[in-house]
């Protein structure tokens, strides 16, 4: 949506409008106000509770809700704040709640609640009309004057019947004014005219970017929704089978879209959106064939790339394309395993997967299918291959695919500890928890001494695995000091093979005996891009 032309917006007719809070809590339990499945649960605290009946009590505003009037049959939910709703009426456009939930339900759960199993139910409140503020009972009893059940400003009869007690008639009037703000207590509505399901997210985020973002998982899930069949339980099914191996925090989009690859449709959005005219048997069939290819693919990154976690993968969109690959190719053989790693390797240096866009997606279903078919005999990857310049001149950041690249570079590598000659938890670092297992060759204060800004520093020419005892052993030393520590120690043989673990060379290791920072960081990234051309196939 975000590119497409002001001509080719269609006109959704948004319309303001102001209604009280106490009758939109009825529209909701009668079915005319919806809350379709995409939203999340309530996850508000009894102390946001207390602050936004306190708000309407005091007339201050408490933010406009959003609705999406939809003629489209999406699954909702058939409680709120624990009180049954109506049915929607047939034939009729449907109100569906897209901005509010928590404040909506929040109205409805404190005036409509009734008294039934949970005495410590976050809708057991009550207001104080001597202290003027809303509390949370914990029983069942009738509470003493001069408290007064919030549940009963839902029922004048009762309320009222409770206010002719009081015999203050300071608290009366306070228990009169508490009455008229809540049933005439104004809010406004935007209401959304009908659109396509995969534009309604968007819109939501235009309008409210502080809400809980409205992801294509949820609105497919609503879309494709029936008693028998709820897709974000099945992807949630796929991801406890991927968590027994360690990939559980896999995207739910990215196995979205190896669902609709599965299901023969493709990657992009347009092709997830397609989900909604599939047979619920074709929809478990590809969740089917999906659960089956992602286990095969985290077999192959765990034992041919070396990736111990979802954390380690450069990219999680190539999680989708390599489930895809696999679930085409049921037993690859041994060459076709090497070219869906040389695959692996190309798609990360040349930073394939950056900007995966509509004709990249569309491309990769096609090259599969020549892969798979044996037309081709490689995945071809429509990227060019960097310089070796690109080792020294890009930040090393945990979000950032080559540097993620130069981390499984490092772990094939068997990489030693620089000072004790041990083996590094390569898993460890490669869990992307946080970065203390990546060390810099020349230290960060040392650089800084010399003037050097941060982004010359911190890039994956200057980066090894090292022990954070060795870390703080060799704190700001310059290499040359420390070095002559671990050659004077264990003799040259022993520091120079730890270094070759590394993958830093003969060349490397004398410009750091030179504290030469400049000749290291392009010796060393000469040496990181033949290692990366290797593995992706392409000449040194």
């Amino acid at each position: 949506m975000p590119n497409e032309s002001l001509d080719d917006v269609p006109f959704r007719d948004p319309r303001p409008a102001v209604e009280r809070i106490a009758e939109l809590a009825r529209r909701v339990l009668a079915g005319d106000v919806v809350l379709p499945r995409f939203q999340r649960e309530f996850i508000w605290t009894r102390q946001q509770v207390l602050e936004l009946l306190d708000s309407v009590a005091r007339n201050y505003p408490i933010g406009s809700l959003l609705l999406w009037q939809s003629t489209q049959d999406l699954a909702s939910e058939r409680t709120i704040a624990g009180l049954d709703v109506g049915l929607p009426r047939p034939g009729y456009p449907v109100n569906y709640l897209l901005d509010g939930q928590q404040r909506l339900s929040t109205i409805c759960g404190a005036l409509h609640w009734r008294p039934d199993g949970d005495p410590e139910s976050i809708w057991n409140l009550a207001y104080d009309l001597t202290q003027q503020k809303f509390l949370h009972l914990t029983d069942f009893g009738d509470p003493l004057l001069p408290l007064v059940p919030v549940r009963l400003l839902s029922d004048p009869a009762d309320y009222f019947e409770r206010v002719s007690q009081l015999g203050d008639p300071v608290l009366v009037k306070r228990a009169r004014m508490l009455f008229d703000r809540f049933q005439g207590y104004m809010v406004a509505i935007v209401t959304l005219g009908d659109m396509p399901i995969n534009d309604v997210g968007p819109v939501f985020e235009r309008i409210n970017r502080t809400g809980t973002r409205l992801d294509i998982v949820d609105l497919m899930r609503a879309a494709t929704w029936t008693p028998d069949f709820d897709l974000r339980e099945s992807i949630d099914a796929v991801l406890a089978v991927l968590d027994a191996k360690a990939y559980g925090s896999v995207e739910a989009k990215v196995l979205l879209r190896s669902i609709a690859a599965a299901a023969g449709l493709g990657f992009a959005t347009e092709d997830i959106d397609r989900l909604r005219h599939l047979s619920k048997p074709d929809l478990r069939e590809a969740v089917r064939l999906t659960e089956e290819a992602s286990r095969k693919a985290v077999d192959f990154l765990t034992t041919q790339i070396k990736t111990p976690t979802a954390a380690a993968l450069p990219s999680q969109s190539q999680f989708a394309v390599l489930t895809e690959i696999f679930r085409q190719i049921g037993k690859p053989t041994s060459i076709q395993y090497a070219a869906i790693s040389r695959w692996f390797w190309r798609c990360v240096l040349s930073g394939y997967f950056r900007g995966w866009s509509r004709s990249q997606m569309a491309a990769d279903v096609d090259t599969i299918r020549e892969f798979a078919d044996g037309t081709s005999q490689e995945i071809v990857v429509t990227a060019g291959i960097p310089r070796s310049d690109i080792w020294w001149r890009t930040p090393f950041r945990a979000t950032s695919a080559l540097s993620k690249m130069h981390a499984l570079m490092l772990a094939h590598a068997d990489p030693l500890d620089l000072r004790t000659g041990q083996r590094i938890d390569v898993g460890k670092a490669l869990s992307w928890a946080n970065d203390k297992e990546f060390h810099h060759v020349f230290p960060q204060a040392h650089l800084a001494r010399m003037g050097l800004p941060p982004d010359r520093v911190n890039v994956p020419a200057n980066i090894i695995m090292l022990s954070s005892v060795s870390n703080i052993a060799i704190s700001d030393q310059r290499p040359s000091a420390y070095l002559r520590d671990v050659v004077d120690f264990d003799g040259e043989g022993a520091a120079r093979e730890r270094l070759e673990s590394c993958l830093i060379n003969e060349a490397a290791y004398h410009a750091m005996l030179a504290d030469d920072y400049d000749a290291f960081v392009r010796v060393r990234s000469e040496t990181l891009h033949r290692h990366a051309l290797t593995l992706a196939g392409e000449p040194c």
